[in-house]
């Protein structure tokens, strides 16, 4: 299996640059999530001309038969020819899209809106050529799931799990030195919320609080309301801080931007 890709190229770092923020997606201090979330699959496409046939990009849920969930930053323009892969381990030297499923990359029209407290639209969906067999799609969040709860005093009381593709780290100090490259193992850890604003959701990646996020390579994945055995969609991976071990910046579901985009595909909660 290739492990020698450690940051993201030249290329697709142009598409991420659109995004106004440091990618994020791939799992750290987490384990291998096996058959437990095999709805979450890693978005494909060749964009490193060093290793031909697909590479790992990001990652995305099944949130619909053939509707795939992920990041706008994740895909180079509206209706890119894209596949998907929900094998919960993906060898990187494959040289075809044998076991994978095409599909059509949709991306936020608004998508690029100034940063900050701006809502970037950072949505994106797949239509997948064909329903990948057995698999049931994750639970989209209801209108304002997280604000009832940060009403209700029980946002910090909840658990929450992220799941992707990509780098991953295991060790608390030292710089990007500390980093493995991506190995195409979909991994989840366990998190702790931090804020709530209107757009966005921070949540803890502190291994000191004994929680775990995501890092370079693999933005769009999901993070569930619960533990290692939810599917209750609340938010995706879009950002967070450069040593991926602080912050993970999410993308809310339950706002009514963001049920606006997913209405257009799927039936809403």
């Amino acid at each position: 299996m290739r492990r020698s890709r450690l940051f993201l190229t030249t290329a697709f770092a142009a598409i991420v640059v659109a995004a106004a923020a440091t990618p994020a997606g791939a799992i750290t201090f987490g384990r291998p999530d096996g058959g437990q979330h095999p709805e979450v699959g890693a978005l494909l496409y060749d964009w490193d001309p060093g290793n031909p046939g697909p590479d790992v990009v990001c990652t995305g849920t099944l949130i619909a038969p053939t509707v795939f969930l992920t990041a706008s930053h994740c895909l180079a323009g509206d209706g890119q020819e894209v596949w998907v892969t929900f094998a919960s381990e993906y060898d990187e030297d494959t040289p075809d899209t044998t076991g994978a499923i095409r599909g059509v990359g949709h991306t936020h029209p608004d998508f690029g809106a100034p940063g900050g407290g701006a809502d970037v639209h950072d949505i994106a969906v797949v239509l997948l050529d064909a329903a990948p067999a057995g698999i049931t799609p994750a639970q989209l969040p209801p209108a304002g799931l997280l604000d009832q709860h940060k009403g209700a005093h029980t946002l910090d009381d909840q658990t929450f799990t992220a799941v992707g593709y990509g780098t991953v780290r295991e060790t608390k100090t030292g710089g990007p030195h500390g980093f493995i490259p991506p190995d195409g193992i979909r991994r989840f850890a366990l998190q702790s919320a931090l804020s709530l604003q209107k757009t966005w959701f921070t949540l803890s990646m502190n291994p000191s609080r004994g929680d775990g996020g995501t890092c370079y390579g693999d933005s769009g994945g999901p993070h569930y309301l619960g533990g290692a055995d939810s599917h209750q969609l609340v938010s995706i991976t879009v950002t967070g801080d450069a040593m991926c071990r602080a912050t993970d910046r999410t993308y809310r579901l339950d706002t009514a931007s963001a049920r606006a985009f997913l209405g257009e595909f799927v039936r809403l909660p």
